[in-house]
């Protein structure tokens, strides 16, 4: 076994993954699993660039995790930065700022990269799972960026297309400052035509009508699971592997447009960070599935975090 830390830090959140590895087997037995939300796109898609505030608050996370890697003796530690990273001109503040901090440069990966990532933490357990029928089709729903990937045992293609729960959400819905709440039926209509116009672009190299079984990854994806479950509190192991049907993802979705921040932020599993987001996340996972005829969604808590950490071993 081999003890590794995977960091994957996104538009919305940073997370750590220590866990021990054996390849030789498939074994991987998970340490420590956290997420913080920092909001590291934090107005990336209108300036450009990574806001100092957002820079701060995912230093203070890497901080943090550098204080667990320490404690638990990872011998590797790779760290991987997607969307927001890659498209703000003052990146090399975030990179020289987490040198410093974890001793490892970030590394801003391709959508490509970040695609195969994710179906290999996604699937690697469900190919053992004969009643899932195959090829996959694996979403990854982040927060300035959506990965879709088809494959069986191994990626046969993918692509990553420029719409995520964050950036609809700055885009379409902040007025003056402020989160629309709730949305009007004109700016979820324009999150809509973004979406399905990303979806026309991913159809162009996906198959996504071909595939078998839909599997949904990251926090929108967990969030409505925990929702559909009607659980009192976020519980990982009762949301991993639990199934969503496209009629649930519907109601829920109609559910977070029309509640206020407050109604939002009253439901158990619901994450502050992901109070005013979740509306356009959900709305992303509905166009997905009625693209796609996908009659339920199978949630996966291990995702591209899973994928780095094997990279890693």
């Amino acid at each position: 076994m081999t003890r590794v830390a995977g960091i994957d830090c996104g538009t919305n959140s940073i997370r750590l993954l220590v866990a021990d590895c054996d390849p030789a087997t498939g074994e991987l037995v998970e340490l420590d699993r956290r997420m913080t939300i920092v909001r590291l796109g934090q107005g990336v898609d209108r300036t450009g660039r990574l806001a100092p505030e957002a820079l701060e608050r995912t230093f203070a996370a890497c901080r943090e995790y550098a204080g667990i890697i320490k404690e638990l003796g990872a011998e590797r530690v790779r760290f991987v930065a997607t969307s927001a990273s890659r498209d703000a001109e003052n990146r090399e503040d975030f990179v020289r700022g987490v040198v410093e901090i974890l001793g490892v440069e970030p590394e801003v990966i391709s959508g490509d990269q970040e695609a195969e990532f994710s179906f290999t933490g996604a699937t690697r357990e469900l190919a053992a799972h004969e009643h899932l029928a195959r090829p996959f089709l694996v979403v990854d729903i982040g927060g300035g960026s959506t990965e879709f990937v088809v494959g069986d045992d191994h990626v046969r293609a993918a692509r990553s297309v420029d719409v995520g729960c964050v950036r609809m959400t700055e885009r379409h819905l902040v007025v003056d400052g402020v989160v629309t709440d709730p949305p009007s039926e004109e700016q979820i209509a324009a999150i809509r035509a973004d979406i399905e116009a990303a979806l026309d672009l991913a159809a162009e190299t996906v198959p996504l009508t071909e595939a078998r079984t839909l599997v949904g990854l990251a926090g929108s994806v967990t969030t409505l699971a925990g929702i559909a479950l009607g659980l009192p509190a976020y519980e990982s192991a009762a949301i991993h592997h639990s199934r969503i049907s496209h009629e649930q993802v519907r109601e829920i979705t109609e559910r977070m447009l029309t509640s206020t921040h407050d109604e939002r932020a009253a439901i158990p599993v619901m994450h502050p960070g992901r109070v005013d987001v979740i509306g356009a996340g959900a709305l992303v996972l509905l166009a997905i599935m009625e693209r796609t005829g996908a009659e339920e969604v199978v949630v996966s808590e291990h995702d591209i975090l899973d994928g780095i950490a094997w990279s890693v071993a």
